[in-house]
């Protein structure tokens, strides 16, 4: 999480009936597994955006071979993964990178930690309207997600295709405050998840990944799209989120590692992606340093 997100959408009525029955897994089971006192299998339940993605029912199933049964909880919009987490409503979330982690963490006081990496996608800018960067004309009006993470790299992939110009340069906290007057198309703010549907209405916009092929987009026809093999792209490598509690136990750590090595998942994902997903395993205690200077540095920005 590619990641996006503002106007709060309801879950699906599938995944909001799934939070409000049955309990959290880690609420009856401890580091060692899945297993309760009981010896029964207990349900590990995992928020995502975009559980009807092909590599999810893979990654499912490779679970259950595994002996870990796996209820995957759709959500909507990327606003409501995090709070559900904290609130116990389910024991994992992987749909978001660890800009945005650290973004929730502070705005909300929370400690929610990464426990493995997944992949890092590119940022895209696509358009139904126009074929190249070229043909966007001065004036245009742009569609970028509103989420404060998700927002400022889009600015900065704007400004990247030589569209805006931003103030000092761009930063991880840029905002459209922050283009310049003379750039050469306006910008508008929006949930991610109504970018790509708001095509027919703007010139074009930057997509996230979890929206583009639920919109009929193809990652080839993308205008242009940044880097995720930048070192300076790592804060927006995507993970398996967990409360800090848990962050050791071995049925999730397990999962992160069915995640990350089974061939048919892998294939699976970077399929979904056009292929433009970089897969990682990078070590969690990586994941922890950037997630805390990314915590350090939205502090010192909100001064």
């Amino acid at each position: 999480m590619t990641f996006i997100k503002r106007g709060v959408l309801a879950a699906s009525i599938t995944a909001l009936a799934l939070v409000l029955a049955g309990c959290s897994a880690s609420e009856g089971s401890d580091a060692s597994g899945a297993d309760g006192a009981d010896g029964a299998s207990e349900t590990v339940r995992i928020g995502v955006v975009g559980a009807s993605d092909p590599y999810w029912e893979t990654f499912v199933d490779a679970a259950s071979e595994e002996g870990i049964d796996v209820e995957l909880v759709d959500f909507t919009d990327y606003n409501q993964p995090n709070p559900a987490l904290s609130e116990g409503e389910i024991d994992l979330n992987q749909f978001q990178h660890i800009q945005y982690l650290a973004d929730y963490n502070v705005a909300n006081d929370d400690d929610l930690v990464p426990i493995g990496a997944t992949a890092i996608y590119p940022l895209a800018v696509f358009s139904t309207k126009h074929a190249s960067l070229e043909d966007i004309p001065e004036g245009a009006t742009v569609a970028i997600p509103s989420d404060p993470s998700n927002r400022a790299r889009a600015l900065n992939v704007l400004q990247a295709a030589g569209l805006v110009e931003l103030t000092g340069g761009g930063s991880l906290f840029s905002t459209p405050d922050d283009v310049e007057d003379g750039s050469r198309v306006q910008v508008t703010e929006m949930d991610a998840s109504f970018t790509a549907t708001s095509l027919a209405d703007v010139d074009a916009a930057v997509v996230n990944n979890d929206f583009v092929t639920d919109a009929g987009l193809d990652f080839a026809d993308a205008l242009y799209e940044d880097d995720p093999a930048d070192d300076g792209a790592k804060p927006f490598i995507n993970i398996f989120a967990a409360k800090a509690a848990d962050a050791e136990n071995a049925t999730y750590q397990k999962l992160v590692e069915i995640y990350q090595t089974n061939d048919d998942v892998q294939a699976g994902v970077l399929e979904n992606s056009g292929d433009s997903a970089i897969m990682l395993d990078t070590p969690v205690s990586e994941l922890l340093e950037i997630q805390a200077d990314a915590e350090e540095q939205i502090r010192a920005d909100q001064g």
